[in-house]
């Protein structure tokens, strides 16, 4: 039996936390979907495009080590629409710290009361990325700072060429 993940987020920037949930949950799926949230109200350091190409360019070959298919789609409105459109059986959560958890089951709750086929599996950031967010990623890079340790190189690199 195939099974199909959709990871969502707006992954802007991809940060090493992102990277790590995508590596933990190419594991358990043959075909894990990683779903650029696409929002009207929020302002992006990066397109989406952009942002799907980091995702590919840091995680495709980490994903094919563990037999595992990586895609990228954009997507805006409900979670729960995008996976029955790609058919994915489960949702999969990174998280960091209780706080995350707390949120995450309410989130998972809501998805089950709508899409009770599509189950959520939580992965748990390893130790060295738990403290890494894509705000405060952006919050550093913004203020010239350097977030080298946080991100992947090409990141790193499409950041540099922004403010060359």
């Amino acid at each position: 039996m195939s099974r199909t993940a959709l990871y969502t987020g707006s992954f802007d920037p991809l940060t090493n936390g992102h990277v790590d949930v995508i590596l933990n949950a190419s594991a358990l799926c043959d075909h894990l979907i990683v779903a650029i949230g696409q929002h009207a109200s929020k302002s992006a350091m990066f397109s989406p495009l952009e942002r799907g190409e980091m995702v590919e360019g840091a995680c495709a070959k980490l994903a094919a080590a563990q037999n595992c298919k990586l895609s990228v789609i954009v997507f805006s409105g409900l979670a729960i629409e995008a996976a029955r459109q790609h058919g994915a059986q489960l949702f999969v959560r990174g998280l960091r710290n209780g706080s995350d958890l707390d949120y995450e089951m309410e989130m998972a709750g809501m998805n089950r009361a709508m899409a009770p086929g599509i189950r959520t599996v939580f992965v748990p950031a390893s130790p060295h990325v738990g403290h890494i967010t894509a705000t405060l990623v952006r919050q550093i890079a913004q203020m010239g700072g350097d977030v080298t340790p946080f991100v992947p190189d090409i990141v790193v690199q499409r950041l540099a060429a922004r403010q060359a």
